[in-house]
This record gives C-alpha cells, structure tokens and sequence, in this order.
C-alpha cells in the first residue's frame, strides 16, 4: 500500500496535489491533505447537493460556513446552534466517544462567541437484547451526561431509538445551543498580516490521531483496534476554557478564532486562512506538548480535546496570556497571519510543510452514481388484507407502550443535570424542551428529531416528515419554529443505492423547509455509518429551535382538568406502512410511509400557534409513533388523569388507533371554548374531531361505539415508565 492510500488518498486524489503543488508532497503535507480531503472535513460526496437546502432567512444571522449558525430573537440576542455526530468513535470507545462528542459541540458554540445554555442528542442502537447494544447503550450515556455534567450545561432533550440496522454501527449526535448578543459574534477567520495566531487551552497528545480520516471508511475488525483515533476528553478543562474564551471575548484582542475538532491544528489553520483569503506561517516546537518526541505530522492531525486557536490583534498576546494565565490554562504564540495565501509549517525554524491554505480547505468534489435500491420494489409492498387484526387492542397498547422506541426514557435523563443554571422551564419527556431567557419573557423550544424507518423505506417523505414532526413539537410548546441543524447520517456514499438515499434525503429536507418556513443554518453530515454485515438506515437527524415570545404561552402535553374537551386537530388516515404498530405487533418493518402534505402541515401548525397565543388551549401533543392511542395515552399519563375518547371512522380499527397518520395535533380545551376552536378550525378549511373529555383514571377509547380501549391508568403508565429499566436490568 503507498503512502497516500495509507492516508486515505486515492491516486486521483495523489495526482491533484501533485499538480497543485508542482510536485511531490511529502509526508507531513500528504497526512495534512489526508485527513483534510477526508470525507469527514471536507463533505466532498455531499457538499453540492447541501447547497439546494434553504439557509437564509429574516432572522437568520449566520448560516452555513462557520463553527455553528445564529438566529436571531429579538431583544439584541441571538441563539447559535450545531448539531454533529461522533459515531464512529463512540462505536469503539463509546463512553470517550460520546464525551468528545458533546465536549466538541460545545466549543463549537462558544467559538461563534455565545454562552452554551443547553444539549440535545439523537442516539441510534441495535436491539436491546444484545449485550454489546446494552454495553454501547450505557456507556454513551454516561460519557453524554458526565461530560456535559461537568461541564454544568443542562442536557434538556433528545430521542433514542432502537433498531438492528445500528447494532455494530451505533449513532451518537449531539447538538449544543447557545445565547449571545447580536453585536458579539465571532468568526474563525484569519486576516490582518503579521497578527499573531495563538494555541490556546489544553496540551497537545498522540490521542484522536487520524480520527477524521477514521471517521471516513466503513467500520470493520480492524477499526476495534485503532482507540487511537478516539480522543480523551476532559469537561473541567473545558470548563475553564469555556470561561476563559468568553472573558477573551469581552476585550478587544480577537481578530479571528476556531475550535480544534476534526484534523486538529491543520483544520484550525487551513479553513481560517482560506476564510481569511490569507497564510498562516507557524511552528510546531512552540505547540504545547504533553507527550515527548512527537513528530510534526503527530502534532498537525492530533485531535487532542480543549483547545482553541486565536488570530489575535498585534500587540495584544499580553493581554491574551494574562486571561488564560487566570484561567490555569496555556496561551502561546505558534506563529502568524501571512499574505502569500500559504500554510507553512515549520520545526525550529525549518519548513517542514508549504501547501496553499485554499487546497486543503477546499477538497475537489466527487461526484457518484445515484441509483433506487433493489430492495424498494418488495418492501414498500404491504397487503394489509393479509395482516390480522388484533382481538385485544388493550394488549397491543400495553406492548406499544413498552416498545423501546415508545417507552419512557427517563433511565437515559435521570443520569443528566437538566436543571443546572436553573432556566430549563419543561423537562425531558415533552414534546420539546423549553428554556427561559433570562431578563425577557421569552423562551426557546428544542427539539430532534426522526424517524429512520421511514426514511429507509421513503427517503425523500421520510426526511419531510422529520422536519415536520420537529416542527411540531415545537408547535405543541407554543414555539415558531426558527431554524434547523441536520445531523445526516448515512452509509457508504460511494455506494450508488446510499447516495440516492441521501440525495432523497436532501430534497425532502429542502421541500419542507421552504414550505414550512425554515432555514438549515447549520449541520452535519456523517457517511460510511456501516459495517461488514449491513449499512445503517438512512438518518437525518433534524435539530430545532423555536421560539415563544411570552412565556405564558408554553403548553405542554398532558391533560389538565376533569369535563376538559379533547379535539384533534388533522384527520385520521388509514396508513400502516413503517409503523411503530407494523413492527412491534406483526415484526413487518415495510409498506408505504404515511403520505404529507406539507400545505395541510403548515395550516394545522399554525392553527395552534395562534389558538394557543390566544389561551385557548390547556394542553396540546403530536402524534407519531404510535399513532392516536398512544399519544392519548402518553397526555394521560403526564397529566395522572384519565380520558373517554369516541371515534367514528370507516377503516380498520388497528389503522385508526396505531396508525401513524401525519399532521395531527391533540389539544385540550375549557368545554366552553369547543365552539370557538370549531369556528376556528372550518374558518381555515382544516379537518377536526372531537374526540372526547378528560376524566377518571382509565384510558377508554370507543370506535364506532365499539369499546376497544379500557385499560387503567397505573396500568398504562407502568408499561410506559418501566420497560426501559427492565431491559437494562436497573
């Protein structure tokens, strides 16, 4: 195997740089293009089609580009947020894994020059009976909720969801969101010859080495013996970097700033210079250095945690040094800003490594073959004529409840802070989290969100409906929805099949987003999520944030009061293709998703916008997994109150209760604002149902006068809370 092939060049790849360059690379530079042109930094398969979603906006203030986007929400402040995965590590080290994961997000925020105030993540397993899944499960876990534990940022949301198509291939996202005034926005960019460029926080070590080009092939027997391309994170250094960063921020010493995440100082260096339109000259002996003898190229691509770089206005290193000094933490000048559009790297004074900033900044795009998998013409098949229907709608309730993509995840956020700094206003388990804004009345909703079967099976409606579900969570707070992060996680890009899974994925994300209003203003995409065996389903994790302007609008989803009418907002469709129902009940996961029109999504969101700013509404939730029963039962359980539900339709029974129709919202209302909100609803041509009242401590739901649903209230909600604890044995 030649050199570039063991840094994961390919010979076309190797031909490029030498004609770049007007010669051959040596090793150092060849590492630096390697971990560069890797797929993990330089997105070169998917990089022309991100360009089809929408990123602009009237709120939005930085999109695409830079370490997070920032969206604006009046009152001179502003939220950043990012979402990024860390699969591949948390795969082989998950608790390390998913640590550096949150550790990274985090100072992907505080670079843009915002204050992290909240975590979300997005997990995928394999099946709970597997002791690996258990033991990947509960580490990543620990690692996500010690880190941002330590750090003292609440974790406040997020989903995990279970299926074998994970089991060997484990995904691990995380998304941090931050608060900053709209005037104090940092970018990573390098200008202004001759100004200083430091290396701030934490030392310099052989741990992450080669961790993006890790990241960037498929995981297979011998990926379980490379720990060394696993960082090892350390949040109370994090913590006093945070700290010191935001201090750093508020004097006027900072040209330009970047984290140090994929491909360490040649990333940081590279993508500021290119940003910048300028050079960076720098020498590695002044690199701080935990470990001795470390080579150039051991230092270049190290991924070590906790550490920033700094372009810094000449004549303010003092002032630099002092901050961080304070703060216990190194600050060293490792060289300057340049004119001549070059990353050279020196050792003692020596070129070790001369290579145009822009060419590893800007890796050559590749373009693949799309192709409709085999595998769609049989799968989207489903007789349901040939699919029983239950005698007992009880038990498949009880067995829906307890499914581990149903079920409470209170085992999971137990184990995290989500109370620290005292601003989280509803907790895990809703729909949304919700935070405060402190010194304004306002409040921010936050979700992920999405459903990999779905996506699998309908790439493009799949993708859609994971927006709009986001969407609606946030709706069913009494949030606007502002803006997305993505967390694309797919196979093999370089297979045509998973291509045009991801090249559906980027048109149904896109579709929605414009016709609901919302901008992508930053994400993440993470290829080769496969194995030996199998490739994971298609996963686009959406994150998003919304925003409630008073906060006396935040609803919630549970039932309030006894004689409380319940209404569905949307219609009942009879849609069992990809169901929660489909696979746990008859072990089918196929058929077609359920349809979307995102017009109709976009009118029934906004109708409970506006009926909750108008105090019409106790309580609202959305229905997904599951279908109408579950979602009745999940408000019945939060609220510890029970409901008498009758509903009157012409299909089968198990699609109406289970099924997973779109664009339905449950609220709850004052019976005597039933007529208001039926006005409402016929004013904008949109489908209703009244469903019922809120009452007793049973569940029963009558369809066609028929009592199909009679189950006690402890009853449901001990299959809800407990089935998760059972299967981790806690």
């Amino acid at each position: 195997m030649t050199l570039y092939e063991m840094v994961g060049l390919t010979s076309d790849e190797y031909e490029l740089i030498v004609e770049l360059l007007g010669r051959e690379p040596n090793e150092l530079e060849l590492n630096m293009y390697g971990v560069m042109w890797s797929e993990h930094c330089s997105y070169k398969h998917s990089r022309s089609l991100l360009k089809e979603f929408p990123t602009s906006g009237t709120h939005v203030l930085q999109g695409p580009g830079e370490n997070a986007g920032i969206v604006d929400i009046g009152n001179g402040l502003a939220i950043a947020m990012k979402i990024e995965s860390h699969n591949h590590p948390s795969a082989i080290e998950p608790y390390q894994g998913a640590a550096t994961g949150v550790g990274g997000i985090i100072r992907d925020i505080f670079t843009m020059g915002a204050r992290p105030i909240a975590l979300l993540n997005s997990l995928r397993f394999g099946n709970l009976d597997d002791p690996n899944t258990r033991y990947l499960f509960e580490k990543v876990v620990q690692g996500i909720g010690d880190y941002g534990n330590c750090v003292g940022i609440p974790t406040v949301g997020g989903e995990v969801c279970f299926n074998n198509c994970y089991k060997e291939n484990p995904l691990v996202n995380a998304m941090c969101v931050g608060l900053i005034k709209t005037g104090n926005i940092k970018k990573g960019t390098a200008t202004g010859i001759g100004n200083p460029v430091m290396l701030v926080g934490s030392t310099t070590g052989r741990d992450g080495m080669g961790g993006a080009s890790f990241a960037s092939v498929e995981l297979s027997n011998q990926s379980l013996e490379k720990r060394s391309a696993v960082q090892v994170g350390d949040p109370f250094m994090e913590k006093l970097l945070l700290e010191a960063c935001l201090e750093l921020f508020e004097t006027d010493s900072v040209v330009g700033i970047q984290d140090l995440g994929a491909a360490g100082l040649t990333s940081a260096c590279s993508e500021t210079a290119s940003r910048g339109n300028s050079g960076i000259d720098l020498d590695v002996a002044f690199v701080p250095k935990r470990e001795e003898g470390m080579s150039p190229v051991e230092v270049m691509i190290s991924e070590s945690q906790e550490r920033m770089l700094v372009i810094v206005k000449k004549g303010n290193e003092a002032e630099v040094e002092r901050i961080f000094n304070k703060w216990g933490l190194h600050s060293v000048v490792i060289g300057h800003v340049t004119g001549d559009k070059m990353l050279t790297v020196r050792e003692n004074g020596t070129i070790v490594a001369r290579v145009p900033a822009k060419s590893l900044a800007e890796a050559p795009v590749t373009h693949t073959e799309s192709k409709v998998p085999s595998y769609l013409k049989e799968l989207v098949k489903l007789e349901s004529r040939a699919i029983p229907i239950p005698e007992n709608m009880n038990e498949v309730l009880l067995k829906l409840l307890a499914s581990p993509n149903i079920t409470s995840k209170e085992w999971v956020y137990q184990q995290y802070d989500y109370m620290v700094r005292t601003n989280t206003v509803v907790t895990p388990g809703s729909d949304a989290a919700v935070i405060s804004i402190r010194g304004t009345n306002k409040a921010i909703a936050l979700t992920t969100d999405c459903n990999g079967r779905y996506c699998f099976l309908n790439p493009k409606i799949g993708s859609a409906i994971s927006v709009a579900e986001a969407a609606r969570n946030l709706v069913c707070t009494g949030a606007k929805p502002l803006a997305i992060t993505d967390g694309l996680n797919f196979g093999n890009p370089e297979s045509p099949e998973v291509f045009w899974q991801f090249e559906q994925a980027v048109k149904g994300i896109s579709e929605a987003c414009r016709i609901l209003g919302i901008p992508v203003i930053s994400g993440n995409v993470s290829f080769y999520n496969e194995s030996e065996s199998n490739a994971i389903y298609p996963t686009p994790i959406i994150g998003m944030a919304g925003l409630i302007e008073n906060r006396s609008h935040i609803t919630t989803p549970e039932f309030k009061n006894k004689g409380d009418v319940i209404v569905l907002i949307g219609e009942n469709k009879e849609e069992l293709g990809g169901s929660e129902y489909l696979k746990v009940i008859h072990g089918l996961e196929k058929g077609e998703v359920p349809q979307l029109d995102l017009e109709v999504e976009r009118r029934v969101q906004a109708f409970c916008l506006e009926c909750i700013a108008d105090g019409l509404v106790k309580s609202a939730h959305d229905c997904s997994d599951g279908g109408l029963a579950v979602a009745l039962a999940e408000s019945c359980i939060s609220g510890s109150i029970g409901a008498e539900l009758h509903v009157y339709k012409t299909m089968r029974t198990d699609a109406l209760l289970f099924g997973e129709s779109q664009s339905r919202i449950i609220i709850s209302i004052d019976a005597e604002l039933l007529p208001t909100i039926i006005e409402k609803a016929r004013t904008k041509n949109l489908a209703y149902e009244v469903l019922g009242t809120v009452t007793g401590q049973a569940l029963r739901i009558y369809v066609n006068d028929r009592l199909e649903i009679d189950t006690p209230l402890e009853r449901i909600r001990q299959a809800w809370r407990e089935a998760l604890k059972c299967a981790m044995g806690k």
